[in-house]
């Protein structure tokens, strides 16, 4: 009984000087302030933030970078292997190729007259812009690949089952984009294989049931191949089709740490 009337007087003493303190801060600050410092979501970074939509902006967006690492990290996730790290390097790559063809941007234009000349511009008298180009280049290859052998270890792994099947469709979808970012990239230069690609891409295209010449036609701009061709699968390349490969990774990330992390040999 003695030990249990000091384990709570503790307890009270420890909770009165917490109150104590809280009082006293409150008399300097104002208790309002106080205790929405205290009881906001934003407490957790133990800094105070004044209660105005703009902060509440702030308290979200910093939440959400506070939580993009998880507290512990399964052992196999960080396990050396042959496959360690494919969808981060296939992550990578989408940066590096992101830098680089911004770079390319500013030196090339997509008309039927000045798109080759302004590619073997780039090559031979931009600064560093062979180095440039041929790194967006590989680094294009190298994403194609990187991407098909993570998801063939996901396969291979059983990763595609319950509960991560929705993200396995995530990443047939940003396995989908990424070899329509090398097919679009890869007509750019407009040289003769470009020309071919395209032919042979939009008829293809064109023998989809019911919408086929409907669908061919939005991507030619016309009936035959023309400038309007190369403007429309150069907005493809640099605008749609990067901004929506953004989208699902950030969902597909997102799923990765709602189903518990990286998966593993089951």
């Amino acid at each position: 009984m003695a030990n249990g009337t000091n384990g709570s007087n503790g307890k009270g003493g420890a909770g009165t000087k917490l109150l104590s303190r809280v009082k006293e801060t409150g008399d300097k600050l104002g208790n309002s302030q106080v205790m929405t410092s205290i009881f906001r979501p934003g407490s957790v970074f133990r800094k105070g933030y004044t209660d105005s939509p703009r902060n509440r902006s702030y308290v979200i967006m910093n939440n959400v970078l506070y939580h993009l690492h998880p507290v512990k990290v399964k052992r196999h996730a960080v396990k050396v292997s042959y496959t360690l790290c494919l969808g981060g390097l296939s992550f990578f790559l989408f940066i590096l190729l992101t830098v680089t063809g911004i770079f390319l941007m500013f030196f090339y234009r997509p008309t039927t007259a000045q798109a080759w000349s302004d590619i073997q511009h780039i090559e031979t008298a931009v600064y560093f812009g062979s180095l440039v180009r041929n790194m967006h280049r590989w680094a294009a290859h190298l994403m194609v690949l990187s991407v098909f052998l993570h998801m063939s270890r996901v396969f291979y792994h059983g990763a595609y089952k319950a509960p991560r099947e929705f993200n396995w469709v995530i990443g047939v979808i940003l396995l989908t984009l990424t070899l329509l970012l090398s097919f679009t990239g890869y007509l750019l230069p407009w040289d003769q294989l470009a020309l071919w690609a395209v032919t042979v891409g939009t008829n293809m295209m064109g023998y989809t049931p019911v919408f086929g010449s409907q669908v061919r036609f939005v991507l030619l701009g016309s009936k035959e191949i023309s400038g309007d061709t190369l403007l429309r699968w150069y907005v493809l390349h640099v605008l749609m089709f990067p901004f929506v490969t953004v989208i699902f990774m950030a969902v597909h990330f997102w799923r990765v740490r709602k189903d518990g992390g990286i998966s593993g040999p089951l």
